[in-house]
């Protein structure tokens, strides 16, 4: 079963995301004293007395709002109040009750959801100021004065979150699920993407550049498996990564790839592949990640029998780095080949976690070099005595050989064309570590 979901709802700019970073210990929403940064729901475990919960963080709600961003970042929140199982309603004790909170409060008890009331920046020791006892007028019980920068009141907060959450039920293991980073340039249809994956507006989409900041997850189960989605901001040269915000959304994308098993490398059809394509590829392939080249937006291509192949070919030539990765035409639009990509995503991540015997290693071995012969240099040849798997994500091949220095990277590549030819591992990077023996320790 799921983890219990708890919702840090409230207008922009009350501590939501200094809250939720002070409860789950790490900074992992992003905190600028700016109105509207935290545009998505983020998610994160989060523990009290032997019991763990989601914690949910939700940009500021602006009731009346007619701004295209803060509209959606209204029903974002809307979403995850409707998913929550506990409500933390955040308000400001320096700007006292403002009509703002009224109307979310009375959206709040609307939902019938448990409500637990923040009051935060009481950031002083002592007893609480008589200016705690406006907050009663909203309606929601006793106000619990907190200071979401020293994390005074915390404790009184989350023991009264915890008197509301559900019966314990078995929790959710995440090892049961395949978790698929969606990364790519801004811009490109990775949140309408996993709009059109998750059946619902998971995440805000708009034509602006920039648009998602934050990396959020959504879990998927259907017939092919089950699989959790994580969507990053677009990954932009750093050259354009001028805002601070930005600078964190980049490093939050990095991060999304480094807790993946499989990367999806978003390319827009349209634009078709840059050198910024390349970059985010790169970094997936460096840590050793599955990945597949979604080419999206294909249904606004002009195209005839011949576009597809020669679309593909052009893209061998430029992926020429990573000649493994396989290659998808999607729309995130229409739903065009998604249920092709749950498929290919499952096959991969089979490929990335795939361990070879090593009797099975050493006959490859024996073929590949009684076919071309080691190198040599200077009248010493190359000896390759035998080869095995330590690991996997992404299978990784220790090699005992004579002299580290005559493998050269071009036989390397050889052994492993020849290991691909044999077992597939399509999708996914080998790793070779080159072990030096003596002769004598044959």
């Amino acid at each position: 079963m799921a983890l219990p979901i708890v919702a840090v709802v409230g207008r922009p700019n009350v501590g939501k995301s200094t809250l939720f970073n002070k409860l789950i210990g790490k900074r992992l929403s992003i905190v600028e004293d700016t109105p509207g940064v935290t545009r998505d729901r983020i998610y994160s475990k989060c523990e009290w007395r032997n019991r763990e919960f989601m914690l949910v963080d939700t940009g500021g709600i602006e009731p009346d709002s007619d701004d295209v961003i803060l509209s959606q970042m209204r029903r974002q929140a809307e979403i995850a109040i409707e998913k929550a199982d506990v409500i933390i309603l955040v308000t400001d004790i320096s700007a006292g009750v403002t009509a703002n909170d009224f109307e979310v409060a009375s959206m709040l008890m609307k939902s019938g959801k448990p409500i637990v009331l923040c009051v935060n920046k009481c950031d002083w020791i002592g007893e609480p100021p008589a200016e705690l006892y406006e907050f009663y007028n909203l309606g929601l019980g006793d106000p619990f004065p907190v200071s979401a920068v020293h994390g005074h009141g915390t404790g009184d907060l989350l023991d009264e979150v915890f008197k509301h959450l559900p019966d314990e039920d078995e929790s959710m293991d995440d090892s049961e699920y395949v978790k698929v980073a969606v990364i790519g340039k801004p811009n490109v249809g990775k949140s309408s993407l996993i709009n059109r994956i998750a059946g619902e507006e998971r995440v805000i989409v708009s034509d602006i550049a920039g648009t998602t900041r934050d990396a959020i997850d959504t879990a998927i189960e259907n017939d092919k498996g089950k699989f959790i989605f994580i969507d990053t901001a677009g990954i932009r040269k750093k050259s354009k990564v001028l805002e601070e915000i930005e600078r964190y959304s980049v490093l939050r994308a990095y991060m999304a790839v480094d807790r993946s098993d499989v990367c999806v490398i978003v390319i827009d059809a349209q634009v078709g592949f840059t050198e910024q394509d390349s970059k985010v590829a790169g970094y997936a392939h460096e840590q050793g990640k599955g990945c597949i080249v979604a080419v999206n937006k294909w249904d606004a291509v002009e195209k005839d029998d011949k576009t597809m192949n020669a679309f593909r070919k052009d893209l061998e030539e430029k992926f020429s780095f990573m000649s493994y990765v396989p290659f998808i035409f999607i729309s995130a639009k229409t739903g065009q080949r998604i249920e092709k990509l749950f498929e290919l995503i499952k096959y991969v991540n089979e490929q990335n976690s795939m361990r070879i015997s090593t009797g099975m290693l050493n006959d490859v071995l024996a073929y590949a070099t009684a076919r071309v012969q080691p190198p040599s240099d200077k009248g010493k040849r190359l000896k390759i005595y035998y080869m095995t798997q330590p690991s996997t994500k992404p299978p990784t091949f220790v090699v005992f050989v004579n002299k580290a220095e005559l493998f050269h990277f071009s036989y390397q590549r050889y052994i492993e064309n020849q290991i691909r030819e044999t077992f597939g591992l399509e999708g996914t990077p080998i790793r070779f570590i080159i072990r030096e023996r003596g002769q004598d320790d044959k």
